[in-house]
């Protein structure tokens, strides 16, 4: 007799799986059949493979704010944009690029890797590394004169917000 196999061992994160198959129909700028299955594929087969390697999964205290989050984030990205594409035609020899210590008040694993990859989606800014201890984030700003303020828009815009969706 054929036992039930519950959901989540067949298909362990059908709602990240669900956003890799919109993600990969956009990327692709098709909604054909054949990358409909495709997608459907690989959004199944990505999360499968790698499910032991994911860690439990977060708890979002406060989705509403998590919904501003991702608008303040989209806004950024967009205006980062503009910035980058006016200092590279204005003049890149006056580009001031910096390496900057980004000291963690973020303790979950889950919400520094969201911290890392918020910076390195906006233009002109990348995740470079973090410490061993997991306390200090180390960004590369593609021109950043003035590195503390980078670090307290950071922490307002980003680090703070995370804390208080996912800590």
């Amino acid at each position: 007799m054929l036992r039930k196999q519950p959901l989540r061992q067949i298909w362990p994160r059908p709602e990240f799986s669900a956003l890799l198959l919109l993600l990969w129909l956009l990327l692709m700028n098709s909604f054909a059949l054949g990358q409909v299955v495709l997608g459907l594929a690989l959004a199944w087969l990505l999360p499968f493979v790698t499910q032991q390697f994911w860690p439990e999964k977060p708890q979002v205290h406060n989705a509403n704010r998590l919904l501003v989050y991702l608008a303040h984030l989209l806004w950024d990205i967009i205006q980062a944009n503009f910035t980058v594409a006016r200092l590279l035609l204005k003049d890149p020899a006056t580009l001031q690029p910096a390496f900057v210590r980004y000291p963690l008040m973020l303790t979950d694993e889950f919400a520094i890797t969201l911290l890392a990859s918020t910076i390195t989606l906006t233009p002109g800014t990348v995740s470079a590394g973090l410490s061993p201890d997991r306390k200090t984030l180390l960004i590369h700003a593609l021109h950043e004169p003035d590195p503390d303020a980078m670090v307290r828009q950071i922490h307002q815009r980003y680090e703070l917000p995370l804390k208080e969706i996912l800590e």
